[in-house]
């Protein structure tokens, strides 16, 4: 009974400060627009998604994607001539499919096989937009049209389309954080921790994974088809392989395993790119540096040692 109230009692501190975590989040990105340029923080916020993506899978279930860029990125709002509204579900419907066909052949390896299959039907995919004609090949779509949400909220405005972003994001880390936090959520920590005695309890660990798999895209989906509308521009950047390492690296260094984590990481990453511009190609070593700094000495990431010091969850 004591070890019951005991976890009881740390699963309400844990909430607790998870929720006091994210109103100040919530607080600080809707005051961000006075002090920031909108359009960073646009960007930083469809990044700080798709780390959240990411992070779901490899954080909770343990699984490491080198092809996550693969469900990054949006067309239908040019080339099909789609609202807004329907063109984020679009890109969200097309993260969930195309999750479902990747994760279904990924997941019968494990490790670094699974991660090498993830790069290898990423870069088919990537090649195949680099030939596609609707992709406009190394050009990307240019000229996306932002349109009007709902027909009625014109996203021309910056600040309409600021709100609109944020909302996504705060909506789509709630679910996340829902998932994380549910039964299926704590089956699949227990399948991160150890697989084998999750099969042994009768847990068909490999339909977890896969629906873990696909979940993961869909966010990651939605955070690509957000970008496109924010810079009216979908890239073949977007779903090269250094866009699956960057969101490695967000993770990371925000603070694997972490709910605030990918969210820290890539508003970090973000800013990093931003104000060393001016350097070039040097900004990729400034990143490495962070990196191994972060391997090395930070291991849990900023949020990870933030939340060890403080001894609470985040």
């Amino acid at each position: 009974m004591q070890r019951v109230a005991q976890a009881t009692e740390d699963h309400a501190v844990r909430a607790r400060s998870e929720a006091i975590a994210f109103v100040v989040m919530a607080c600080a990105l809707v005051i961000a627009p006075m002090f920031a340029y909108p359009v960073f923080l646009m960007k930083a916020l469809c990044f700080a998604l798709f780390a959240c993506a990411f992070n779901l899978l490899i954080g909770y279930v343990g699984l490491l994607s080198f092809g996550h860029a693969l469900f990054f990125g949006a067309h239908a709002a040019k080339v099909w001539g789609l609202p807004p509204e329907l063109a984020i579900l679009s890109g969200t419907a097309t993260g969930a499919g195309l999750g479902a066909i990747v994760g279904a052949l990924a997941i019968r390896r494990q490790g670094i096989y699974f991660a090498m299959i993830t790069l290898a039907l990423a870069q088919m995919m990537y090649f195949f937009a680099i030939q596609a004609p609707f992709t406009h090949g190394e050009d990307g779509i240019q000229a996306v049209p932002r349109g009007k949400l709902f027909g009625l909220i014109d996203l021309a405005n910056q600040t309409n389309m600021y709100v609109t972003v944020l909302v996504i994001f705060l909506g789509c880390f709630l679910l996340i954080y829902r998932i994380i936090n549910s039964p299926f959520g704590e089956v699949l920590k227990a399948i991160r921790e150890n697989e084998a005695r999750a099969v042994s309890l009768g847990y068909r660990t490999e339909r977890y994974k896969l629906v873990a798999f696909v979940l993961s895209a869909t966010f990651a989906g939605v955070a690509g088809a957000t970008k496109a509308l924010v810079f009216q521009l979908a890239s073949l950047t977007d779903v090269d392989w250094p866009m699956s390492g960057e969101v490695i690296l967000m993770t990371l260094v925000g603070g694997l395993g972490t709910l605030f984590g990918p969210v820290v990481g890539a508003f970090f990453m973000v800013a990093l790119e931003n104000y060393l511009t001016t350097i070039g190609q040097w900004v990729f070593v400034v990143q490495g540096v962070i990196f191994v700094v972060c391997v090395l000495l930070f291991r849990r990431g900023i949020v990870g040692e933030l939340a060890q010091i403080l001894r609470v969850k985040l």
